[in-house]
């Protein structure tokens, strides 16, 4: 078996050992979260603490050389160049509401980034992947290729974001100008909404105030989807902090401009210019009229 292909297989082993460990206490009576924050509130169940221990153990297993990057549990040092970046419930909050918009999140990153991810939602038993080669989901309905959507223009595109308030003053502004300009925002979808983009069923998510654990994964996903992840100035988003996703890697540099202008003048998306700042999901010339330079 090669490494990718043990990459690969391990991530499936660990994203079965965290369904069990979720589904276990999802809409039982027995869940009862805790606050980790030492104002406000930022919950924390026993699941997220099982799913991130049972994934921990099976990489003791088959993984022993890789190091480790958890939510819950912080880091582990390793001596392969690789990580695993271990989510073991992004959306808590819905993961404790009931909803079904939380998920896993498992990657491996080397030293560039995000080589491969996973985001897993137990209770649909919906599975998305992307790395080494591969860009699928899986589900009740079997298995599909992923791709990013084409053909959209801002007008007509559908946006996602967790918070309608996301992130500082100056981050919501630059959000409300992207949402004033695209037909459908949708709110509170947490990692669902980057599995969505691979899917090529939205066309842009906008977030902020991430961490590594937040994006490893659907950075992987989304990008062997076809699409694109930057930050605000175009850079590698990684590390976390504020995170645009076009569905469409052409979509970004225009878009980018947008945010940081008021002028009027339509401009469609530059094949020539780097991705800047957004996420979206296609290679192509991507037609963004409306959007001011």
């Amino acid at each position: 078996m090669t490494d990718a292909a043990q990459i690969i297989a391990t991530a499936h082993l660990l994203a079965d050992a965290a369904r069990h460990e979720t589904l276990r206490l999802f809409r039982t009576p027995s869940l009862h979260p805790d606050n980790k924050a030492a104002s406000g509130f930022d919950p924390v169940t026993e699941a997220d603490r099982a799913s991130e221990r049972a994934m921990r153990a099976l990489l003791a297993q088959h993984r022993p050389d890789d190091a480790i990057l958890g939510e819950e549990y912080g880091s582990s040092a390793g001596r392969s160049g690789l990580t695993w970046v271990l989510d073991p419930i992004d959306g808590t909050r819905a993961f404790i509401s009931g909803a079904t918009s939380w998920g896993v999140l498992i990657s491996v990153t080397d030293e560039n980034g995000p080589i491969y991810g996973l985001i897993d939602q137990p209770y649909i038993g919906e599975r998305f992947e992307g790395g080494f080669g591969q860009s699928r989901m899986s589900g009740p309905r079997g298995e599909a290729g992923l791709a990013t959507r084409r053909g959209v223009t801002l007008d007509g595109a559908t946006l996602m974001s967790t918070y309608p308030e996301v992130g500082t003053a100056e981050e919501y502004a630059r959000f409300r100008k992207v949402a004033d300009k695209v037909q459908l925002t949708r709110y509170g979808l947490d990692c669902y909404a980057y599995a969505l983009l691979a899917a090529g069923q939205i066309d842009l998510v906008i977030e902020a105030g991430l961490q590594s654990y937040d994006v490893c994964a659907p950075i992987a996903v989304i990008e062997a989807a076809g699409g694109v992840v930057t930050d605000w100035q175009g850079g590698p988003a990684h590390e976390g902090a504020e995170l645009l996703r076009p569905a469409r890697r052409n979509f970004t540099p225009r878009l980018l401009r947008f945010c940081k202008t008021d002028s009027k003048s339509p401009l469609c998306l530059d094949c020539r210019h780097a991705p800047l700042g957004v996420c979206c999901g296609c290679k192509d010339h991507f037609q963004a009229t409306g959007m001011p330079r």
